[in-house]
């Protein structure tokens, strides 16, 4: 596995760091409001576990499973809600964690779609941006990192969902992805 990685782009210890400084941002700015985490699955989760556990404030948390990718490298342009929430939102100050700010449209539709539930507010955490792939006008609150057009994978996210478990984020061969 880790002989498909052609670089590391992010190190475990970046990770690590960075994730803190999003945990006390979010601490202060959601400091006695009992936020609700929205995490879409699959490849928010190790960060959202992580960023979880850097946030000092009464919150609870949910996931969602929304895609528009399927087993492929690019975003097919529609969105298929597979997993919905469990509560409802409205008049709660909602966080929807991602793994990836890629096209933005999966996220777009998602935040349309929980603005038609009336919550507080929505605010966009991800770890990762690639504004050179941006399809639909929209931007994080939060980002962890400003990535470039490669395909990276590994801390939650995956390639045919493998790499996931990688405690890194590494930029993945072509030839792997390629064939």
């Amino acid at each position: 596995m880790k002989n498909d990685i052609l670089k590391i782009l992010i190190s475990k210890e970046a990770l690590q760091e960075r994730v803190t400084e999003m945990g006390v941002e979010i601490t202060e700015k959601f400091r006695d409001k009992n936020p609700l985490f929205i995490g879409v699955l699959k490849g928010s989760f190790i960060f959202m576990a992580d960023l979880m556990r850097k946030v000092d404030i009464k919150a609870s948390v949910d996931f969602m499973a929304v895609s528009s990718y399927g087993a492929g490298t690019k975003s097919s342009g529609a969105v298929k809600i597979n997993k919905d929430l469990n509560e409802d939102i409205s008049g709660r100050h909602v966080i929807i964690v991602e793994d990836i700010l890629d096209s933005g449209v999966t996220l777009s539709y998602l935040r349309q779609y929980l603005m038609n539930r009336k919550p507080a507010s929505i605010t966009l955490v991800t770890l990762l941006d690639k504004p050179a792939r941006r399809k639909a006008d929209i931007y994080a609150d939060i980002v962890g990192f400003s990535v470039p057009d490669d395909f990276v994978v590994g801390y939650g996210l995956d390639y045919a969902e493998t790499y996931r478990n990688l405690p890194y984020i590494g930029v993945l061969k072509p030839e792997v992805y390629e064939n």
